[in-house]
């Protein structure tokens, strides 16, 4: 899978499709994309960010050691693995 490991899922809330993110490593910018793998690596989607969000206010970038919200287009499960997409 290309891309770089910046983080793992937390949670997931399936009524409003929002996954909490633990961002382990590097940053988060609204536009990037994501890779979105299960525990063995193997990937499952990818997506644009759109919008996240820190205590329920919107904010642009995120950074190591930040949790946040982010609406996410398929159903995910705690644990499984974000990529951020190197641009080429």
């Amino acid at each position: 899978m290309q891309g770089k490991k910046i983080g793992i899922i937390d949670h997931y809330y399936s009524k409003i499709g929002v996954a909490v993110l633990k961002l382990k490593n590097g940053n988060l910018k609204i536009g990037d994309k994501i890779k979105i793998a299960d525990q063995q690596g193997n990937e499952l989607f990818e997506q644009e960010v759109t919008s996240m969000q820190i205590d329920g206010k919107d904010v642009q970038e995120v950074n190591k050691g930040d949790d946040f919200g982010m609406k996410v287009d398929q159903k995910v499960k705690e644990e499984y693995e974000v990529h951020k997409v190197k641009e080429e």
